[in-house]
């Protein structure tokens, strides 16, 4: 078995967690951690790490702690400190009591790189950040020592207090590793420690002038919680050895594991949040909640459930290689889960008007729906019907194809929990040509959709009676990009320019008044789809659509299977 495969005793790492619990390492415990940088939202990617780390430790009855790796103050904001405690919870996982900073650390980071100078393994460079990198060589070439490598302890003590106290002005000086310029690892090439930042920090203020990088902070941290698992994806595996060696170097009590696994690449999505954060900046998407983007907040406004991105988190598994999952799995996991729980209502996205001639002007009956077929717990509604109603534009044609059952002139259909009907006449608009009504009859012997007589039809429209429907806006969502990755340079060209197409005229039935916020809705025929967190009033109903009704991953799944 490769790393990349998941056997029934489950994926890689919890096959070293068990190996580890067996032979008694860490005396027995499981400490695992989420650590977002509070730079953005968080993402789809981000519910993958979230599920495992908070799943690892409660299958081995330990701990999972959140900690926000706050140590880039320039781009860290409290608003996506809130955002990041809000999805975790969402999702369904507690970390307790044990909610964590790095900036917590500080002070004992501090003492922490003291001692590596001391120790002659740090040293203040006072190259430009331009001349580190044209220092720093590349994958072919060695890197160039720092002429000021060879600084004293004594002096580079006495440049690191005064970089503490702020008698530097930023990127005069930084305080670097010192390793080896010759690694054919370039994260071992001196990698810089600390830097300095005069910026506010979002919870220390301005205590401090000089902010520790993250991969010096990442793995202190780690120790300083006495994780036992430090679980990571791929990216990282070039910077694990420089996780083991500042923890070495400083003689730390715990030295954690650090595992790394693949990241989540979804078709159709971006994944990167500098790119994210560039589509709120630029006004591509309205905020990091827009339901287009692929942040928890998108999604969940979008109308996604902790129940199925749990589900596409654990479908998709863990593995060690990268690949690319295709954006209809998580699609299909969504549909699965509003099947069995989204209430039916029937409403019209783009409505043609339809006069009953036949049916008397003032009656109004109501017809029995149930409100979720999968789940009779959820009871039933009534629905009002009258002479005038509306029908989709799209389920009528003038002049038909062949395999076109909706209804044309002369043709007979079937109106949902209603009766049959059968177009008579079309009227259009004098200057336009365009279909403005229909007028057609109804048969009363088919009361409930049904006939008595044994006759047949082949087409099913949904309907909202003229006088009793709801004006509703509904938003129809769609793929963020075209079909290629996100992880392209040029991401902006292959934005989807019908990723959103706002609908104003929606007719609804009468019980969609009642719609509630985080309750799930399927409109039918039309798909899933949501009240809007944000936008929708009592007075204006706002809502999302979820996802289609189509499901392409079973013809995907189908035909692997093949």
């Amino acid at each position: 078995m490769t790393d990349n495969e998941t056997s029934s005793t489950g994926n890689f790492i919890r096959q070293i967690i068990s190996e580890d619990l067996k032979k008694n390492k860490n005396n027995g415990e499981v400490i695992t951690r989420f650590p977002p940088e509070p730079n953005g939202y968080l993402h789809i990617g981000h519910a993958k790490s979230i599920c495992l780390n908070f799943g690892l430790a409660k299958d081995n009855n330990g701990e999972c702690h959140l900690r926000f790796d706050d140590t880039n103050p320039c781009k860290e904001d409290i608003e996506y400190v809130e955002s990041i405690k809000n999805d975790v919870k969402w999702l369904g996982f507690d970390w307790g009591k044990h909610l964590y900073y790095s900036s917590d650390y500080f002070d004992k980071l501090y003492e922490y790189a003291i001692a590596l100078i001391k120790s002659g393994k740090a040293y203040v460079c006072s190259l430009s950040g331009e001349e580190i990198r044209e220092f720093r060589g590349t994958l072919k070439l060695p890197g160039k020592n720092s002429p000021y490598r060879s600084r004293t302890i004594e002096e580079n003590l006495e440049l690191f207090e005064k970089m503490r106290v702020g008698e530097f002005e930023d990127g005069t000086h930084v305080l670097r590793a010192k390793i080896d310029m010759s690694s054919p690892n370039l994260t071992m090439r001196d990698p810089t420690l600390y830097r300095i930042r005069r910026v506010t920090h979002h919870r220390t203020l301005n205590k401090w002038c000089i902010y520790p990088m993250y991969d010096f902070t990442h793995c202190l941290s780690d120790s300083i919680e006495n994780i036992t698992h430090s679980i990571c994806t791929l990216e990282f595996e070039n910077n694990r050895p420089l996780y083991d060696w500042v923890l070495d170097e400083l003689k730390v009590k715990c030295h954690p594991q650090q595992i790394e696994f693949a990241r989540l690449n979804l078709t159709n999505t971006i994944m990167s949040k500098r790119k994210l954060l560039q589509l709120v900046e630029e006004k591509y998407v309205s905020s990091w909640d827009d339901p287009r983007m692929p942040t928890l907040a998108g999604l969940r406004r979008r109308g996604f459930t902790p129940v199925a991105i749990r589900d596409f988190c654990e479908r998709i598994g863990v593995a060690k290689a990268d690949s690319e999952v295709n954006i209809a799995l998580l699609e299909h996991c969504i549909r699965e889960d509003l099947n069995k729980k989204a209430q039916r209502v029937m409403v019209v996205l783009k409505p043609l008007k339809v006069i009953i001639d036949n049916y008397p002007e003032d009656k109004v009956e109501e017809f029995e729906a149930d409100n979720n077929p999968e789940d009779p717990s959820m009871g039933k509604r009534k629905v009002p019907f009258s002479k005038i109603i509306y029908i989709e534009k799209d389920d009528f044609m003038e002049d038909p194809p062949k395999k076109f059952f909706r209804l044309a002139p002369g043709r007979e259909i079937r109106l949902k929990h209603a009766y049959y009907i059968k177009c008579e006449s079309v009227v259009k608009d004098e200057k336009t040509g365009e279909i403005i009504e229909l007028h057609c009859t109804y048969d009363p012997d088919t009361r409930g959709g049904w006939s008595n007589d044994g006759r047949k039809v082949r087409g099913t429209s949904h309907w909202v009676s003229a006088s009793h429907g709801v004006l509703t806006e509904v938003r129809l969502y769609d793929h963020l990009l075209l079909d290629k990755s996100g992880d392209d340079k040029d991401f902006i060209s292959l934005l989807n320019p019908d990723s959103l197409k706002v609908l104003n005229d929606a007719i609804a039935e009468p019980s969609i008044k009642e719609a509630k916020k985080d309750v799930p809705y399927q409109f039918l025929r039309q798909g899933y789809f949501c009240v809007d967190s944000i936008d929708s009033t009592s007075e204006n109903l706002v809502f999302n659509r979820t996802v289609s009704l189509r499901d392409s991953w079973s013809k995907i799944a189908k035909a692997k299977k093949q």
